[in-house]
């Protein structure tokens, strides 16, 4: 990550130092970018692609014309997917807990005596129907 501005090498450090995530770990490339520009876009190598290696996320970046400001906008934007990656992953794991406490909680005694009220009024209403007759 040498090049960055110091703020934002520090800056991009100290976030995926938060999220444990190495700058070996990522693949940064430069590659010609596309679309409108002409001469100066098709000739050089402006575009900056990232890819997290063992999440498989990427990012690819050609907002301006120049390399190093693109792989700040890069650098930034890779911490961002893995932080909403990781805040993702801990809401999931909050909510399987939580569905998990709901679903193993005791019940109520009011709760017990709906339910009771409940199969005692379906025990009558199966209880009038009778029985089959044999022919």
């Amino acid at each position: 990550m040498t090049g960055f501005p110091l703020q934002i090498e520090a800056n991009v450090r100290r976030r995926l130092a938060a999220l444990a995530v190495a700058p070996a770990d990522v693949e940064e490339r430069f590659i010609r970018g596309s679309g409108p520009g002409g001469q100066k876009i098709n000739k050089t190598a402006s575009t900056v692609w990232l890819r997290h290696r063992p999440s498989g996320t990427e990012v690819r970046c050609q907002a301006e014309r120049s390399q190093i400001v693109n792989r700040e906008r890069a650098w930034a934007e890779l911490c961002v997917r893995l932080e909403a990656r990781q805040a993702a992953a801990t809401a999931a794991a909050q909510a399987a807990r939580e569905s998990e406490r709901r679903r193993t909680r005791q019940k109520s005694w009011a709760q017990k005596v709906r339910m009771m009220e409940s199969k005692r009024h379906r025990a009558a209403t199966k209880a009038r129907r009778g029985r089959a007759e044999a022919e």
